[in-house]
C-alpha cells in the first residue's frame, strides 16, 4: 500500500532524478539566461556547490597546517636550529673581513701572519660549516615536507570516499583531482622551499640589523628605519596577491574540470562533434587562466621593482654617508666595508622574501580550498560511536529481507522536492518494478533504500532497523545496488565480481559467475578470470560488464537487490541474457527493480507506477494490465513498440 499527502514536487529542469551538473563555462551560462531563467536562479536558494570555493570554519587553513605539522615537531625544531647555526657562520664572515682590514693587515705589515692565516682559516671554516648546515636543514625540511603532503594526499582521498553521494552529484571529480594535485603541489613548494627563505629571511634581518647597530649605530638606524617602506609594500603586496592567487587556482580547477569531463565523455563528444564547441570552450578557461596567472606574476613583479628601488636607495645613502665619516675619520675602513657587505646582505633577501610570499599566497589560497573541502561533512553520516545497529539474522535460508518506507519525503537541499510524503512496504522476498516516465522519482526512491540519500523526513527501515542506525559495511551486506553503468574498475574480472566480498575465494567467484551465466565468455578472455578488464571495464561488451556486476551482487550475497534500469542500455540479445541473470540473482531476494524496459516487469511480483514524485499505482501486473490505468497505457505502448521492430 502507498499513500502520498503533499503536493506536486518540483522537478529538475534536465528531467533527472537529480541535478545536472553545468555544463558550460559560466560566461556561457550568463549569457544565455532568459528573463525566466533569471527569475528561477532567484528564486532558488545558491547552490554552494556550484562555485569552486567550498565554505570552511574560520582559521581552519592555519588549523590544518599546525595540524599536519604536528607530528612532525622535533625534525621542524632540528630544521630551525641548523639554520639558526647556518645564519651564525654565514654572518660571521664580514666581521672577520673588518678585522682583516683593522687588525689583521696592519699586523701582517709589522711582520707577524698569525692574525691574517687565522683570518683565513676562520672564514674557510665558516664557509665550510655553512654549506654542511644548509645541507642537514634542507634534508629535514624536504623530509618533513613530503611526508606532510603524504598525509594531506590521504587525507583528501579518504575523506572524498567519506562524503555522501549527492556531495559527488554536485562537485565535479576534476575539482576533487584539483584539490589532490594543483593545490597539494603548491602547498609542496611552500613547505620545501617558502618556509626555509621565510626563516632564513627572517634570520638574516633580525642578526644582521642587530651587527649594524653594534658596528655603528647611525648606519644601522639608517638600515632599520628603511624597514618602515619596506613592511609597507608588502603589506599592499600580500592583500593583492591573495586575490591574485585565489583567482589562479579557481581559474586552473575549472581547467582540469574541462579536461577530464570531455576525456570521460569522449564517446558523446565524438558522437555529437563536440570538438569545436569543447575547443572553443577550453580556449576561453584556458586564456581565463592565463590571465590569473599573468596577474598573479604582475602583482610579484611589482614587488619586487619597488623593494629593491627602496634597498639600492638606502644603500646608496648609506655609502655616501659613510665614506664622509671614513675621510673626516669618525668611522674606520674595516667597519664600513663590513657594513657595506651587511647592508647588501640586509637587501638580499627582500627579493627571497618576495619568492616566499609568492609560494606563501600560492600555498593560502590552495591549502583554504582545501580546507573547505575537509571541513565538508557527509549528509548522510554513520551512527555516533557504539550506537549502530545490527540486522537481525533472517529465518532459515530465506535471503529477503522486509523494506518499509515510513512516512518518507525528500528534497534537495537547493529547495527542488522529489518525492512528496508517501508509505510503502515491501515483504521479504518480494520483487517489486517501479515504473513511470522520466523524472518520476524512481531512481531517487532507490537511493534512498540505498543510503545514497537520507529522508527529508520519515525513515526507511529494513527488517524494522532505521538505515540512520546501521552502519555501512552491515548496510552494505543488507542492500546491494545494480546500476545501469554496470561500473567496472581497473583490474582482473575476479576482482571486480569479488568487490563486495574481497575475502571471496577463487571457487565462490566462478560460482557465481557459473550462476550467473558469465563463465563461458570469463573464460574465453586471454587470461580468464585474470584478464584485465582495463579501464571502467572498456574491454569487454556492455552485456558482459553487466554480468559481471550481477556476479558481484550475487556474491555479495545482499537481503535486498536495487537494480536501477541495468537492462536499458543493452541491445535485445544482451538484455535476454541479463534477464536469465536476474532470474538467478533475485530468487528469494527482495527486490526493487528501477525498470525502463517493460520487459523487465515480466519477473515483478508487484508494480508501481510513478508520477510527479507519486505512487499512483500499486498492484501485480496482470491486474494493473485489466485496470486499463497509467501502466495499462505503458505496457500497450511498450508491445506496439515490439511489434514495429519486428515489423519489415
Amino acid at each position: 500500500m502507498s499513500t502520498a499527502t503533499n503536493d506536486t514536487p518540483r522537478h529538475e529542469p534536465d528531467g533527472r532524478d537529480g541535478p545536472s551538473p553545468a555544463g558550460r563555462p559560466a560566461e556561457a551560462a550568463e549569457a544565455g539566461r532568459t528573463p525566466r531563467a533569471e527569475q528561477a536562479a532567484r528564486a532558488t536558494p545558491p547552490d554552494p556547490f556550484d562555485s569552486d570555493d567550498l565554505d570552511s570554519p574560520r582559521g581552519a587553513t592555519g588549523s590544518l597546517l599546525r595540524d599536519l605539522l604536528r607530528p612532525h615537531r622535533a625534525r621542524v625544531l632540528l630544521a630551525a636550529l641548523l639554520l639558526i647555526a647556518h645564519q651564525a657562520a654565514v654572518q660571521t664572515g664580514p666581521l672577520l673581513v673588518a678585522y682583516a682590514i683593522d687588525r689583521a693587515v696592519p699586523a701582517l705589515r709589522a711582520g707577524d701572519r698569525g692574525p691574517l692565516v687565522a683570518v683565513a682559516v676562520g672564514y674557510g671554516a665558516c664557509a665550510l660549516g655553512a654549506a654542511l648546515l644548509q645541507y642537514g636543514s634542507v634534508r629535514t625540511n624536504a623530509g618533513v615536507s613530503q611526508n606532510v603532503l603524504l598525509d594531506l594526499r590521504g587525507r583528501i582521498f579518504r575523506h572524498a570516499q567519506a562524503l555522501s553521494v549527492d556531495f559527488h552529484e554536485r562537485y565535479t571529480s576534476g575539482r576533487l583531482i584539483s584539490r589532490a594535485t594543483t593545490d597539494v603541489e603548491s602547498l609542496r613548494q611552500l613547505l620545501s622551499e617558502g618556509l626555509q627563505e621565510l626563516i632564513e629571511v627572517v634570520l638574516s634581518l633580525l642578526s644582521i640589523s642587530l651587527l649594524l647597530l653594534w658596528l655603528d649605530f647611525g648606519i644601522g638606524a639608517v638600515a632599520v628605519v628603511s624597514f618602515v617602506p619596506l613592511a609597507l609594500l608588502i603589506r599592499v603586496y600580500r592583500r593583492r596577491a591573495s586575490v591574485a592567487f585565489s583567482a589562479r587556482s579557481t581559474a586552473i580547477a575549472a581547467v582540469i574540470v574541462k579536461v577530464t569531463e570531455t576525456l570521460n565523455g569522449i564517446r558523446p563528444v565524438r558522437a555529437f562533434r563536440r570538438e569545436r564547441a569543447n575547443d572553443t570552450e577550453f580556449d576561453a578557461l584556458n586564456h581565463l587562466h592565463e590571465r590569473r596567472n599573468g596577474d598573479a606574476i604582475l602583482e610579484m613583479a611589482r614587488y619586487v621593482v619597488g623593494s629593491r628601488l627602496i634597498a639600492n636607495t638606502a644603500v646608496a645613502g648609506m655609502v655616501l654617508w659613510g665614506g664622509y665619516r671614513v675621510a673626516d675619520g669618525t668611522l674606520a675602513l674595516g667597519v664600513l666595508a663590513a657594513a657595506v657587505l651587511y647592508v647588501r646582505r640586509l637587501y638580499d633577501p627582500i627579493d627571497r622574501m618576495a619568492m616566499f610570499l609568492n609560494a606563501y599566497e600560492s600555498a593560502a589560497a590552495s591549502l583554504g580550498k582545501v580546507a573547505g573541502l575537509l571541513a565538508q561533512r557527509p549528509t548522510v553520516p554513520e551512527p555516533p560511536g557504539g550506537t549502530a545497529a545490527e540486522l537481525p539474522p533472517r529465518p532459515g535460508n530465506a535471503p529477503g529481507r522486509e523494506v518499509v518506507f515510513e512516512g518518507v519525503g525528500f528534497a534537495y537541499r537547493t529547495g527542488g522536492e522529489v518525492l512528496p510524503r508517501f508509505d510503502l512496504k515491501i515483504a521479504a522476498g518480494q520483487t517489486v518494478a517501479v515504473v513511470g516516465t522520466t523524472g518520476a522519482g524512481k531512481s531517487t526512491l532507490a537511493k534512498l533504500l540505498s543510503r545514497f540519500y537520507d529522508p527529508t523526513t520519515g525513515r526507511v527501515l529494513l527488517d524494522g532497523v532505521d538505515l540512520r542506525h546501521l552502519s555501512t559495511p552491515e548496510l552494505r551486506r543488507g542492500v546491494v545496488m545494480v546500476t545501469q553503468e554496470a561500473f567496472l574498475f581497473s583490474g582482473t574480472v575476479a576482482d571486480n565480481i569479488a568487490l563486495g566480498r574481497p575475502e571471496a575465494t577463487r571457487a565462490e567467484i566462478e560460482h557465481a559467475a557459473k550462476a550467473i551465466g558469465a563463465h563461458d565468455f570469463v573464460m574465453s578472455l586471454p587470461d580468464g578470470y585474470d584478464t584485465d578488464v582495463r579501464k571502467r571495464g572498456g574491454r569487454i561488451s556492455a552485456g558482459q560488464r553487466q554480468l559481471v556486476a550481477f556476479a558481484r551482487a550475487l556474491l555479495a550475497d545482499p537481503g535486498v537487490l536495487i537494480l536501477d534500469e541495468a537492462t536499458s542500455s543493452l541491445d535485445i540479445p544482451g538484455e535476454r541474457a541479463v534477464q536469465r541473470a536476474m532470474d538467478t540473482v533475485l530468487r528469494g531476494r527482495t527486490a526493487v527493480v528501477i525498470a525502463h524496459r517493460l520487459s523487465t516487469v515480466e519477473i515483478a511480483d508487484r508494480v508501481l507506477v510513478m508520477e510527479h514524485g507519486r505512487v499512483v499505482e500499486d498492484g501485480p501486473p496482470a491486474r494493473l494490465i485489466a485496470d486499463e490505468g497509467r501502466f495499462a497505457a505503458l505496457h500497450r505502448a511498450w508491445r506496439e513498440s515490439l511489434v514495429g521492430q519486428s515489423g519489415p
